[in-house]
């Protein structure tokens, strides 16, 4: 999610400004002045893995997920349907093959691999297709968690939040986590049947129109 994309490189530069800063001051005589340190940040931790808990998680991304799973069943019973008939040709195919001539055992074979071709070529175009949905849906959804975060930090007077799911933590109080408490108020103000709009497709320039139609390839 994009309010939670911070890089273990920022976080690193971060902890090495703070020990040179350390450093600086154990250098310095008792003569110079010491700048005060900044009052510590109020920390909230949130681990947005669990935004996908089937029991416990973000409502809309539980509705978002099964109304994807419902469109795309169809397309698994297709392929598993297919893969099941190319079970069949090649263990038919196996008790014949010795008891029938080559010229019939090798048209089988030809068609029980261009079933198998088959089914690869349609397990990689609804593969992709998923994945584009995914986008589509998820995109939107993922902006909207993102502020609803924010605007939950600062209702709770929080100035920093660390996502644990994507940056690796050694230790925190209990106390500090934030995610459940995030997840109810989400739920209780953002409905599962109101899922923010899919973001509209970026506008890509039209190609020049010939001003003759183009000759049609004569077949061979």
């Amino acid at each position: 999610m994009k309010v939670f994309r911070t890089t273990l490189a920022a976080i690193a530069v971060a902890a090495f400004t703070i020990l040179v800063q350390t450093l600086l001051t154990m250098g310095t005589s008792s003569a110079e002045t010491v700048t005060q340190p900044a009052a510590p940040a109020n920390v909230g931790i949130i681990d947005s893995s669990k935004f996908g808990d089937e029991k416990t998680g973000i409502t809309r991304v539980m509705t978002a997920m099964k109304q994807l799973e419902v469109k795309f069943q169809p397309l698994q019973v297709e392929i598993r349907g297919m893969g099941d008939r190319l079970n069949a040709m090649r263990a038919d195919l196996q008790k014949k093959q010795a008891i029938q001539d080559a010229a019939t055992t090798a048209r089988q074979v030809e068609d029980a691999n261009n079933l198998e071709i088959q089914i690869k070529r349609k397990a990689e175009d609804a593969r992709n297709s998923y994945q584009k949905e995914v986008l589509a849906i998820m995109e939107p959804l993922q902006n909207d968690l993102g502020n609803a975060v924010i605007a939950f930090a600062k209702a709770k007077g929080i100035t920093m939040v660390i996502d644990s799911n994507r940056v690796p933590l050694i230790y925190f109080e209990p106390s500090l986590d934030i995610t459940q408490d995030f997840i109810n108020e989400y739920n209780r103000t953002h409905p599962a049947g109101s899922v923010p709009a899919s973001a509209p497709p970026r506008a890509t320039p039209a190609p020049a129109r010939p001003t003759t139609s183009p000759a049609r390839p004569t077949r061979p």
